[in-house]
């Protein structure tokens, strides 16, 4: 069963944080809320926990995984920005948006897009997210916590957070709870994988991205 850590939305306990780092290094899992959806994740830099991610979700690795970095600095260190694409996303970080971006060598193979060599990226606006990666020093990956049924269908997309933390806490190692109830809605995903940026997909914010898409030439 999960350790439950339950921390203040705006003024997370330092010695919590600590805690789930350590436990992030050693390769667990946890469930947490992001400025989106609650999320499943681990250190970028723990194969093990990536590969318990994927069986938690069901994930082939030909599916690639996103992970958030803390500043658009830190994005460089694992994608290939364009001055474009800088522009745009220095108006946009940090939000509930996904960048999809050619991916460094920093990037681990199990985590990009086998095919594409691409990877998506994101800068939370959320205190819990942002001071669990300025404390572990890695990126951490985040991928929906929602998890489809029989039928493909997503049963959890909108539901309560004591569902969701049932549904979830004998599959993963860590349960942190911010007071907030979690969000449904998706991030925007927004393509730079070439010359012209496209949204791939409309989420949270997506409005202001097309204005700075039009702004932006």
């Amino acid at each position: 069963m999960a350790i439950l850590y339950e921390l203040h939305p705006n003024n997370p306990q330092q010695r919590s944080i600590e805690q789930i780092v350590a436990a992030l290094k050693k390769g667990a899992v946890m469930l947490y809320p992001t400025d989106t959806v609650y999320a499943i994740g681990c250190d970028l830099s723990v194969k093990s926990g990536i590969e318990k991610v994927r069986r938690i979700k069901q994930m082939s690795n030909d599916k690639p995984l996103t992970f958030l970095c803390s500043s658009l600095s830190n994005i460089s260190q694992y994608a290939t920005v364009s001055d474009r694409a800088y522009r745009i996303m220095k108006h946009l970080i940090p939000g509930p948006y996904t960048f999809l971006l050619p991916a460094s060598k920093q990037v681990p193979k199990l985590v990009m897009s086998p095919k594409r060599k691409t990877t998506g990226i994101r800068v939370p606006d959320n205190v819990l997210c942002q001071e669990l990666l300025k404390t572990l020093g890695n990126p951490v990956v985040s991928t929906s916590a929602h998890l489809s049924d029989e039928d493909g269908e997503y049963p959890t997309m909108n539901v309560d957070k004591a569902y969701l933390f049932d549904t979830l806490e004998n599959q993963v190692d860590i349960i942190v709870d911010n007071q907030i109830d979690p969000g449904f809605k998706v991030s925007t995903i927004l393509d730079f994988t070439s010359d012209e940026p496209e949204v791939v997909r409309q989420g949270l914010g997506w409005q202001e991205v097309e204005n700075w898409l039009n702004i932006v030439h």
